[in-house]
């Protein structure tokens, strides 16, 4: 994530965390207890499987987010974190590119 469009905001990246390994549930729990506000993810069982009511982290669902797409979206995920407060749950779908026709033969 372009951590400079939400500057006022300590970005951290699960890997560098060394939480990539674990199961949803688990990053969940690690980065409330960690003290994080909100956990930004690309994981789209998330809405099954948690439910945001009663944390004190609000969590922000991607769809669609391989980087090349997300940052042509970077104001609007931005905004997304910006605008979440403690057990809320969002979503935002980043749309895909068209698909270019198959050349005539």
């Amino acid at each position: 994530m372009a951590s400079h469009a939400i500057s006022h905001h300590v970005v951290s990246n699960a890997d560098d965390l060394e939480w990539g390994r674990l199961e949803t549930g688990e990053s969940l729990a690690a980065a409330e207890y960690a003290g994080f506000n909100v956990l930004l993810t690309a994981d789209k069982n998330l809405r099954h499987q948690q439910r945001p009511s009663g944390r004190r982290i609000a969590m922000v669902e991607l769809g669609h987010s391989p980087w090349p797409l997300a940052r042509l979206h970077v104001p609007d995920i931005a905004a997304a974190v910006n605008s979440a407060t403690p057990a809320s749950y969002s979503e935002g779908e980043i749309p895909l590119s068209p698909k270019k026709p198959f050349p005539a033969s």
